[in-house]
Order: structure tokens, then sequence, then C-alpha cells
């Protein structure tokens, strides 16, 4: 399995004071030792954590798949092209959210990002959706030209009892949908940002990657 880490948490602190640390430049050292397979990052139209030096220079130095989250607008994509990361992500963007909440709206936005999406891949960068577990999103992802979804799964994680199993289902589901259209899923990869960060308050950045990786490797080979 393979193991994205969110570092906009590391921002989020540095911009809480105004000032220059924690830098989450200087956190990706800790976090490719501790066995992360990517760094990702959210650059926000309202700039709240991220910055655009932050995107430039961890272009520059991170050794590891770098995936920009962002929003289908004109200066998003111009700064994706004009930076060049190895992956994008469109994610929908609300400006009061504390994090993402959900899924594209991609049945109403088609067009929009059936172009979006183009002008990137056309360019070499693969852009992957941030989706809901719903087959008809899974469908429509690939007539907007897509190479990849990722599956939300906030539903699932914050469900219990027998609502968790339905919940799991539907991502389940949805997996075996994309699948089948011939869509790359991030299932299988996992980004993860803000119970890595907030382990690596008590036990640091290395360890608290490390400790996730072994978890996702344990319960694959359970499943396995």
């Amino acid at each position: 399995m393979i193991l994205g880490v969110n570092i906009d948490h590391v921002a989020t602190l540095r911009q809480a004071r105004g000032g220059i640390e924690p830098d989450p430049v200087m956190a990706v050292t800790p976090v490719v030792l501790g066995g992360a397979d990517g760094i990702t990052i959210h650059l926000r139209e309202d700039r709240r954590h991220i910055q655009d030096r932050d995107l430039k220079l961890l272009r520059e130095i991170v050794p590891v798949e770098l995936n920009l989250e962002m929003a289908a607008t004109k200066e998003m994509i111009a700064i994706a092209l004009q930076v060049k990361p190895d992956m994008v992500t469109f994610v929908p963007e609300k400006r009061q959210e504390l994090t993402t909440e959900g899924g594209l709206d991609v049945k109403s936005n088609m067009e929009a990002l059936k172009l979006a999406v183009n002008k990137l891949q056309d360019k070499g960068i693969p852009v992957s959706l941030f989706i809901n577990p719903e087959f008809n999103v899974v469908e429509t992802s690939k007539k907007i030209g897509a190479k990849m979804v990722e599956i939300h799964t906030g539903s699932y994680s914050i469900s219990g009892g027998a609502k968790m199993d339905k919940e799991f289902e539907k991502v389940l589901q949805s997996i075996k949908s994309a699948a089948d259209e011939g869509l790359e899923v991030n299932a299988g990869q996992l980004y993860i940002g803000h119970s890595i960060i907030s382990r690596a308050v008590f036990v640091g950045l290395e360890r608290a990657v490390r400790e996730m990786k072994e978890l996702m490797e344990g319960a694959r080979r359970g499943i396995l």
C-alpha cells in the first residue's frame, strides 16, 4: 500500500503566528525517512496554509511523488502548468470549511472539469478527481477524461455499527466500478494528514509516518 502524507497542517501552524516556522519544506525529510511514498499539499485560493513559495520549493526538493490538490480554477491551472507537480487532484473548495468535506459535484460541472483535466493532461500532468462513493459519479469521471479517482471516505470514517458497514460497501463498490471503467483508484494509495501531524506532536514526524505505514502494511497482510 502507498502512503501519501499531507503536510498542510504544518503550514497551518506556521500561519497561525504569521511567522516562518514550522516550515512545511522542512517536513519533507522526516516524512520521507518515515516511509512516505508521496507528499500532498493543497494550495487553496485564500492561501490559508500552503503558500506559493512552499509549492515552488517543494517541487524542487521532494524526492517522492508530489500531489497538488487544488480547485479547478483558471488561476490554479496556470500555477500547476508552471510548477508541474507529479499529479494534480481536483477537489471542491469552500472558503469557510476547515478541511475538504466531500467529493466534487462532477455531474453539475462536467464541461468545466473536462476542459481543466484536458489542459493539464495534455501537458503530461495526470489528474485525479476527488469524488463521493457513487457509481454514477465514477461513470461521469470516466467521461470527463480523468486518469484517476480518489474515493472520499469521510462518511465511512465517522460512522459506526451497521452504518459503517453500509458506508464501507459503498466505498468498495465504487472502487470496483472505477477499476471496471479502467480508472486508477487511489484507495490503496492513502492520503493522510491530520492524524499523522497530530500524532507527530507527541512522537515526532518521522515516527508518526512510520507507525502509519506499519499499520497500513499490517492491515494489508490481514486482508491477504
